[in-house]
Order: C-alpha cells, then sequence, then structure tokens
C-alpha cells in the first residue's frame, strides 16, 4: 500500500493546527516579509529570538529605514548570513516606504511575481507570503516539504531543486489541498515526521507509508 497525496491530505490536517499561520513572530505584513527572509537557513526558533526586540523598534519599512543597516545587523546578528540579508532588507525597506507602505503590502504586490521582483525574496519566500497573508495556493518548499516530499515517493531524485518540488506537488496533490500544502507538511514535518527520529508511532499515516519498514534499526 503507498502513501498517496490524496490519503495524505484527507488524514493530516485534523491533526496539526488548520490556522493556516506561520510560527514566525510577525505584528504585520511587512515584518513578516521580513521574519520570512531571515529564516532562509536558519530556524523559526532561532529567528522568533531576534524578532520581537526588532519589530517593537522597526515594526514598517520607515522605521526600518531609520534602524539603518548598522542598527539592524546588531539585532541579527545571531542569524546565518545576517549581512547580505542585512542589505536586502534595508533596500526591500527603502522601496516600500518610497511607496508609503505601513504595515501592509500594496495590493499590487499580492502575487509571487511581483513579489519576487523585490529584494530578497525569492519564489520559496514569496510562495510563502501569499499563502500564509492571503491564502494563496502556493507551495513554499522548505526543508520540510522537500525531505518528506522524497520520503512519501511523491518526488523522484530528478527533482532536486524547491521548483521541481512544487512544479510536481501541484501536479500530484488534488487541487481542493493546494493553498494548505505547505502549511500541512511544514507542521507534520516539524513535530512528527521529523528528518531524524521520525515519529512513526503518533502518524496517523504510517500504516501506508515505507519509511520504517526501508529504515529498520
Amino acid at each position: 500500500m503507498k502513501l498517496t497525496p490524496q490519503r495524505y491530505f484527507e488524514l493530516v490536517p485534523p491533526t496539526v493546527d488548520m490556522t493556516i499561520r506561520s510560527e514566525l513572530y510577525h505584528t504585520n505584513e511587512f515584518n513578516f516579509a521580513v521574519a520570512v527572509i531571515l529564516s532562509a537557513q536558519a530556524t523559526d526558533k532561532k529567528v522568533n529570538e531576534v524578532t520581537p526586540e526588532l519589530f517593537r523598534v522597526a515594526p514598517t519599512p520607515q522605521k526600518m529605514l531609520e534602524l539603518g543597516i548598522d542598527g539592524l545587523i546588531k539585532h541579527i546578528k545571531v542569524i546565518s548570513f545576517f549581512n547580505n540579508k542585512a542589505k536586502n532588507i534595508i533596500a526591500l525597506a527603502q522601496i516600500l516606504a518610497g511607496e508609503n507602505m505601513t504595515d501592509a503590502f500594496p495590493e499590487k504586490y499580492h502575487n509571487r511575481d511581483a513579489l519576487m521582483k523585490l529584494p530578497g525574496i525569492g519564489q520559496k519566500t514569496a510562495n510563502v507570503i501569499c499563502n500564509v497573508l492571503w491564502q494563496m495556493p502556493c507551495i513554499g518548499v522548505d526543508t520540510h516539504v522537500f525531505r518528506n516530499a522524497h520520503r512519501y515517493g511523491w518526488v523522484d531524485d530528478a527533482d532536486n531543486t524547491p521548483e521541481r518540488v512544487e512544479r510536481r506537488l501541484l501536479e500530484i496533490v488534488p487541487k481542493k489541498y493546494h493553498p494548505i500544502v505547505n502549511h500541512v507538511m511544514v507542521l507534520h514535518g516539524r513535530y512528527v515526521c521529523r528528518a531524524l527520529r521520525p515519529m512513526c508511532e503518533n502518524c496517523v499515516v504510517a500504516k501506508w507509508c515505507d519509511y520504517k519498514k526501508n529504515n529498520k534499526q
């Protein structure tokens, strides 16, 4: 028996928090985008250690510009690649402040292609922003989604980039589940189907999954 996307998304969503949100701390749309940029190659937990104070002093694009790159670095220097991320965040703030954005993105940015033209926002970041803020059917392929899509055999070795995994998932996952793919797979991958020592005994789809059988201790 095979763990199909249909079976997975029938059974797993009721076991996770189905409020489509991110565990990244944020208080508005602008600083959510900043948090997602900071989370690249860093854990949400580490990002959440620095963002409450950062967003207290710089919650908007204008305030971020006033903080400046040196001030921003002081807040985020424990985050991986902080120098490059700081440059992108300040460049992003400069553009958005020039458009008089305060806390919410202008409507023209409510799509992936427009977001990806902004500094620091690649496809994965844009997908996460669209999915979490506006419930769009975009799949942000992070480490959990990428790992478990391969673990379940939904993608193969040729699907070796987040873009290819996203394309394949959009093909094989029933459309009605597209808005929740990222959310469900991230939470399930973070707390149950983990990279190390997955909790198969607590997993509602374990009997259809070959992982435990193929990885006997």
